[in-house]
């Protein structure tokens, strides 16, 4: 039998039941291909982060009662593929711990795959909404009933004053978002603009993760500029990064509004268009304005967030064009010059 090389190949012999989601820009649904496409080096990693692939694998092996979840960040390259050696560290770990015959696991597989993630330099700790998403996903998945906080959450939407929304919890704000349905969208477009700001900040923080209906975007587009018209910078980021996964244009025309805005736009604004709405980038007159703010703000690591976007397989091409049809007597290509001086290297 031919060793076993890969993660992908590790589950496919164990016969373990697998679901992969996206953990770096996004909590979404991974397709089953990505992680082996990756592995042998056929594609880059369609949503990088920060350098990363970070993954969620939720899997069943041997005779584990309870899914298991591994939470990966897996390194890539300046193109976006891998860099196996830490893989291939932690496949051997993975190996020597269960043994090299993945077809046959004893009955305490269980309590050593839990072992595995202990001091695993792959392994990392989503932030609390990108945990409380995984789970609202993954059990709606798997046709699981939602968490227990999930109720409330709706009976606050079809009435506020009903409930104390500091009773509220994430993971069911999490759980609404992810089974949202026309009836509960209206209710909380509707209500979108009298919500207690930290109500808002939550649904904010669940709602970034997938597309939504244009009433929605709609109000959040109009929450956030009733935030940057009080100075609530935190709300106006959120509201930003909430519309980021809809492919709308409202959601183009209102980032390329507040692009031109030179008192709004600052480092936390370009932030949230870039980790979060980075699909309304890929625009001819949108993308040099978004990078021409960022040149501009001294505040910004330009490098860091240019070379993060252009990992991005859909991005890396228009980055690099509007980083060479940049004016010689712009902000961006003094940036660029004074990197190549320093590292005697381009950007790209």
């Amino acid at each position: 039998m031919q060793p076993i090389r890969t993660l992908d190949e590790f589950f496919q012999r164990s016969g373990a039941s697998v679901s992969l989601y996206h953990m770096g820009r996004r909590v979404t649904a991974c397709p089953s291909n990505a992680l082996s496409e990756l592995e042998n080096a056929q594609t880059p990693w369609p949503a990088p982060w920060q350098g990363q692939a970070r993954m969620a694998i939720v899997f069943r092996l041997g005779d584990m009662p309870e899914p298991a979840i591994w939470f990966l960040a897996l390194p890539l390259d300046e193109e976006g593929r891998l860099v196996p050696a830490q893989r291939d560290a932690f496949l051997d770990r993975l190996l020597e711990t269960l043994g090299r015959n993945v077809s046959a696991l004893g009955q305490d597989s269980a309590s050593k795959v839990d072992n595995l993630m202990k001091d695993n330099p792959l392994a990392f700790t989503p932030s609390a909404p990108f945990q409380a998403m995984l789970n609202a996903r993954a059990t709606y998945d798997l046709a699981l009933p939602a968490s227990q906080h999930f109720e409330s959450v709706n009976a606050y939407l079809r009435n506020p004053k009903a409930l104390d929304w500091q009773q509220l919890g994430l993971q069911g704000v999490a759980d609404t978002v992810v089974r949202l349905d026309d009836d509960v969208a209206d209710r909380l477009s509707t209500q979108f603009s009298a919500l207690p700001t930290d109500v808002v900040q939550a649904f904010c923080y669940c709602l970034e993760h997938q597309a939504l209906p244009e009433g929605l975007v709609k109000a959040l587009r109009d929450r956030g500029e009733h935030a940057k018209a009080t100075g609530d910078l935190e709300t106006l980021c959120a509201c930003v990064r909430a519309m980021g996964a809809t492919e709308t244009p409202t959601v183009g025309d209102w980032y390329s509004q507040l692009l031109r805005d030179e008192t709004t736009c600052g480092p936390d604004v370009l932030a949230a268009m870039a980790g979060r709405g980075w699909l309304h980038l890929e625009d001819g007159e949108r993308l040099p304005l978004f990078l021409s703010r960022l040149a501009d703000d001294e505040r910004t690591d330009f490098i860091a967030v240019v070379r993060d976007l252009a990992l991005i397989p859909r991005l890396r091409l228009p980055i690099l064009m509007a980083l060479r049809d940049a004016p010689e007597e712009s902000t961006i290509r003094s940036r660029l010059d004074a990197l190549s001086a320093h590292t005697g290297q381009p950007l790209a």
